[in-house]
């Protein structure tokens, strides 16, 4: 079997396999596998006549759409780093990335034109802009200071020497920004082309090839499964769940618009007769549900297999709620982080529903405690989740954190990313939260996800976040801040006898704070950060 797997070289196996079937849509635009290809070819040889050489990096700063993948392959096909970009940042934050990333190219939309035109000055290790205007008439026109993306992709392609591609070549996945400034995590090729299958298909049985070659002849064999990628594709969540897919000689589908609409989506998924859908739980399946609740039996979905989830929490009601108007859908909720994929998994059927915070124990993924004991299964004792297998290098440029998160116990490397949970006397592992927002009260740690769940199961409550604020007595009490559905507001005590019937007394809200939206990023997580000081400023503290 091979262990050497380089990503360029397994999708120009695909499109040589495959070259007329659609490998990116994205609304009227169908790009063939064959024009994939050579467009990202023509990518590759032009960052290297720009001065790019093996493993320089070229940062994505993209909407999804066709030129993000694009531009992701086409610095894999030269034996670049791929870097991606968070568009909701903003200059001081787009700066630090792409200085801390050594980018030397950025492919961006023409949308950030003014933002990058601020501060490219002071990026002098970047070589070449070029500028992405999306196909859309009305954008901002390609500035002096950058190329036409478009011109380079469809124009000849340059005469360049042959790339240097190893095993080692790296893929860098920015996470963070809430708890700090983000960092790089940095993924070989091989090890991340193993954690997504390697070809195979876990769920339907199929074993990971054993080549490049093997992986050709499989998608030519295969019915091609057609994700569309309702996530972002800046984040791991839909980068990977998209990589997967093109590995299988599928296609993905970006949607059209750049704000999320479940009318489209659905809209979507009957015309393209999609097979699968990523999405980054609660702030994507919230929408979702309430759309089909408000139009039921509106599209024809009978081609869609699966919905696929990682990141966040996926609450079980919504999961119900979505199966009655999808009986024949699998919901599949992933437990991982850009550092540590596959941490745990459970899938969802019609009338077999999984508790949202329980995941199975697989031989690659375990609870520790900090001195790197087992935590044994029914033993109530809290530890931290490791994944083990193929996992990251560490961080880019930096050793400390890397150290703290990539830990060696039982003669083994894990990740470690800070997540804490319990194992069930089944041996299924049951998510508690992070540590770093965990609530200290009169001594007892609550971790904020497990409150979270059992509040969004209140049927007043769209969302809600648990946040921990000073108080004299108990150093810290927990307030719930709450985006309920439409006109429905449910009271403190409403809430707290909610909790209370799920959970330990001392977990239930002191405080309440309503808002009109809990305003989650694209990636679907919160900023605990904002709304703590919003419900310290709201409730006051007893301090």
């Amino acid at each position: 079997m091979t262990t050497e797997w380089n990503i360029a070289d397994v999708y120009e196996a695909v499109a040589a396999a495959v070259p007329d079937r659609p490998c990116q849509i994205q609304g009227d635009r169908v790009i063939t596998w064959r024009e994939f290809d050579r467009r990202a070819s023509a990518l590759a040889a032009d960052l290297a006549s720009a001065g790019l050489v093996h493993q320089s990096k070229v940062a994505n700063y993209l909407y999804n759409g066709v030129e993000y993948l694009e531009g992701l392959v086409g610095a894999l096909k030269g034996g670049f780093a791929p870097v991606n970009t968070n568009y909701r940042y903003g200059p001081q934050e787009i700066y630090y990335l792409f200085d801390n990333a050594d980018a030397e190219a950025v492919i961006f939309d023409t949308a950030f034109t003014e933002l990058l035109d601020g501060i490219r000055g002071d990026l002098t290790k970047v070589k070449r802009w070029y500028a992405v205007r999306a196909q859309d008439p009305d954008a901002s026109p390609v500035p002096e200071w950058a190329v036409d993306y478009e011109a380079v992709v469809t124009g000849e392609i340059a005469d360049v020497p042959a790339p240097k591609r190893t095993s080692d070549d790296l893929l860098l996945l920015y996470t963070g920004g809430t708890t700090g400034m983000p960092k790089g995590v940095m993924w070989r090729q091989d090890d991340l082309f193993n954690v997504l299958g390697a070809g195979g298909n876990i769920v339907a049985g199929l074993p990971p090839a054993t080549s490049v070659a093997e992986v050709g002849e499989r998608a030519a064999e295969k019915v091609p499964p057609v994700q569309l990628v309702a996530c972002p594709l800046m984040h791991g969540t839909g980068q990977f769940s998209a990589l997967m897919a093109m590995a299988d000689g599928g296609c993905v589908v970006s949607l059209a618009g750049r704000r999320f609409d479940p009318a489209e989506l659905f809209a979507t998924v009957e015309a393209r007769k999609v097979t699968g859908i990523s999405i980054v739980g609660q702030a994507f399946a919230g929408p979702m549900l309430d759309y089909l609740e408000a139009n039921p039996g509106a599209h024809n979905l009978s081609s869609l297999l699966v919905i696929m989830s990682s990141g966040v929490m996926w609450s079980q009601e919504n999961k119900t709620g979505l199966l009655r108007h999808m009986p024949t859908t699998l919901l599949y909720d992933s437990f991982g982080s850009s550092e540590a994929v596959g941490l745990g998994a459970n899938v969802s059927a019609a009338g077999v529903a999984e508790q949202t915070a329980r995941f199975m124990q697989t031989d690659n993924n375990a609870v520790f405690t900090e001195d790197g004991r087992r935590v044994e299964p029914g033993s109530d004792e809290i530890g931290m989740v490791a994944v083990g297998g193929y996992i990251p290098v560490g961080y880019y440029k930096d050793p400390v954190k890397s150290a703290a998160t990539f830990r060696e116990y039982e003669g083994r490397r894990w990740s470690i990313p800070g997540d804490f949970a319990q194992v069930n006397a089944d041996g299924t592992i049951h998510l508690l939260g992070r540590g770093s927002v965990c609530i200290n009260t009169g001594g007892e740690k609550v971790f904020p996800e497990e409150v979270e769940e059992a509040l969004k199961t209140h049927p007043s409550v769209r969302d809600a976040v648990a946040v921990g604020v000073p108080d004299s007595r108990f150093g810290e009490t927990i307030a719930a801040v709450v985006e309920p559905f439409g006109d429905a507001t449910p009271t403190l005590e409403e809430l707290k006898a909610h909790v209370s019937s799920k959970l330990a007394a001392y977990k239930a809200p002191r405080h309440l704070v309503i808002v009109e939206s809990i305003a989650r990023a694209v990636n679907g997580k919160v900023d605990y950060k904002r709304l703590k000081q919003l419900a310290v400023d709201t409730v006051g503290s007893s301090t």
